[in-house]
């Protein structure tokens, strides 16, 4: 018993003969792969030139590929499908700028007519709300019977009050305000107050030869007769210094022509101007507003 059970304890023979059986699976596999290889290399050329030539005649092109090649169709280059023509969806860039450029073009004609058209409807705006403050100075000029002694103008630079009385704002050769000055100008003052428009005065002479008797030029007594109204729409009448500047522009801009009778009473004046606020490309539009819209009381002429 002993003996058989040593035998059993004898490991079994080691099998030397095992790599035969890989080899020959690698063997069947290199034959597949040869056998597929020599299939895939053998070309039905009949059945590539149908292929070739269908091909052909659905894109709408010849149905030759290469010399020699003939075609299984009756009709080559026709198929039951419409061909596809390439050119068909082909982008033309030419057509593309052009339809770009005239779409651009017009947004910017819109937007710089809408600007235009802003601007235009401030500077009638503008001009209403300077109508409306010609009716408040003319109620006040009624009110002491001086409406006569001022005209008024509404240009691209705002409201022009231009002191032109006849009965003598300045005595001649001089800078120094009458009675009947002083109180035209406290007149104007309550309303010019309560602006907040900047207020320019601007000195004129008549155009009388010669110099002025007490001064050296026409520059310098028109530049006296803008400081001295100035200096009573300040102190007097207290209308804020910064929204006070004076002007002298001598006998250079008369308001009437000279060569007229009586010119030379209204030309030496002093003007009186209301600054308007607006940018000046839309301050230039207020005299088309003008044009376009009837002359109403004090626009421009007398305020009576």
């Amino acid at each position: 018993m002993s003996r058989r059970k040593r035998h059993e304890q004898h490991e079994e023979h080691e099998n030397h003969e095992r790599w035969l059986v890989t080899y020959a699976d690698m063997v069947t596999l290199l034959m597949v792969l040869f056998i597929v290889m020599f299939a895939m290399s053998q070309v039905d050329q009949k059945k590539f030139n149908a292929l070739k030539e269908g091909l052909a005649a659905g894109f709408g092109q010849s149905t030759s590929i290469q010399d020699g090649s003939s075609s299984i169709l009756d009709q080559p280059g026709e198929a039951a499908a419409e061909p596809i023509a390439p050119s068909k969806f082909a982008v033309d860039v030419k057509q593309v700028q052009a339809a770009t450029t005239s779409a651009t073009s017009k947004a910017i004609a819109e937007h710089d007519q809408a600007q235009a058209d802003l601007k235009y409807s401030e500077a009638k705006a503008e001009v209403d709300r300077l109508k409306e403050l010609l009716k408040r100075l003319h109620a006040a000029l009624a009110a002491h019977g001086l409406e006569d002694d001022v005209q008024a103008t509404i240009d691209n630079r705002g409201l022009v009050l231009s002191m032109v009385s006849r009965h003598v704002v300045f005595e001649p050769n001089l800078a120094t305000l009458t009675d009947r000055g002083r109180l035209l100008v406290d007149t104007l003052a309550p309303v010019l107050r309560d602006l907040p428009d900047p207020l320019e005065i601007d000195g004129h002479t008549n155009q009388a030869k010669g110099k002025p008797e007490f001064y050296a030029s026409d520059w310098d007594l028109s530049a006296a007769r803008a400081v001295t109204v100035l200096r009573h729409l300040n102190e007097v009448d207290h209308v804020p210094a910064g929204r006070l500047t004076a002007s002298a522009f001598g006998h250079t801009k008369p308001l009437v022509d000279p060569s007229k009778p009586g010119s030379q009473e209204v030309n030496k004046r002093v003007d009186i101007v209301v600054l308007s606020s607006l940018p000046s490309d839309t301050r230039a539009l207020i005299e088309d507003v003008l044009k376009k819209t009837p002359k109403g009381p004090g626009a421009q002429g007398g305020l009576s």
